[in-house]
C-alpha cells in the first residue's frame, strides 16, 4: 500500500512520491469492531487520483486495470491500522482503520472486493481506495476492521481469495443456465403422448 511505502499517488504522476503525515490522536474504537458491517458496492466514477496509466514503487512498475470485472486472485493478505490512520489515501480520502476499506497495486480506485480467508472461511466485502501492499507476494492490504473480521489481527497476515464485486451488473443476475431438450416419443395418437406426459410428470422429468 502507498501508506506502507510512504509514497501518494495523483492522476498524471508515473512515480510515487514520497510523503510523511504528523502522529494523530486514535479516536474511541468503536464497541463492537466485528459489528461493523461490510462495505456495501455501489457504482462510482474512477476517482482522478490515484488511477495513472502507470506508476513506479522501489524500482518495480505496475499498470492500473481499467476494470475490476472477472478478477479473481489467492495470495497473501495483511492489514494496515493505527500508524496510518487518517493518512491520505491514494484517493485522496483520509484513511479510516475503522472502515470497511482496503489497498492493491492494480486494481482501478475506488472499486468493491471480496475477500475469503482461505484457513477459516470467513469473507468480507471491501471497498478498494489506496495502493498496495508493496511486499513480496502480498496481494491485498485490509483496514483493521476488515482484518478483525477476517480473523487474521494476531498472525498479521493470511492466505486469502480475492474477487471483484461489478455494482452495476443486475440483482441475483447469474450465468444463464442451458436447456437440453429429449423426445421421450413419437406418437400417432395423443392419447399415448398424454400418458407418457403425465408419467414424466410423476417422475419429475416434465
Amino acid at each position: 500500500m502507498l501508506a506502507a511505502a510512504g509514497a501518494a499517488l495523483s492522476a498524471c504522476q508515473s512515480t510515487a512520491p514520497l510523503r510523511s503525515a504528523p502522529p494523530v490522536t486514535l479516536p474511541a474504537p468503536p464497541a463492537d469492531v466485528l459489528a461493523i458491517p461490510n462495505a456495501v458496492p455501489r457504482v462510482e466514477p474512477r476517482s482522478p487520483y490515484g488511477n495513472p496509466p502507470f506508476y513506479d514503487v522501489f524500482g518495480k512498475r505496475y499498470y492500473v486495470r481499467r476494470t475490476c470485472r472477472g478478477y479473481d486472485k489467492r495470495g497473501v493478505a495483511s492489514w494496515y491500522g493505527p500508524g496510518f490512520y487518517e493518512d491520505q489515501t491514494s484517493t485522496h480520502e483520509p484513511y479510516n482503520m475503522y472502515a470497511m476499506t482496503a489497498a492493491h497495486k492494480t486494481l482501478p480506485l475506488p472499486c468493491y472486493v471480496r475477500v475469503t480467508n482461505l484457513q477459516n472461511g470467513r469473507s468480507v466485502i471491501v471497498r478498494v481506495n489506496d495502493r498496495g501492499p508493496f511486499v513480496k507476494n502480498r496481494i491485498i492490504d485490509l483496514s483493521y476492521t476488515a482484518a478483525a473480521k477476517l480473523g487474521m489481527l494476531r498472525n498479521g497476515t493470511a492466505m486469502v481469495e480475492v474477487r471483484s464485486i461489478d455494482p452495476s451488473a443486475p440483482a441475483g443476475a447469474s450465468t444463464p443456465v442451458s436447456t437440453l431438450f429429449i423426445q421421450a416419443g413419437a406418437f400417432a395418437d395423443p392419447a399415448n403422448a398424454e400418458r407418457l406426459l403425465d408419467k414424466l410428470r410423476a417422475h419429475g422429468y416434465a
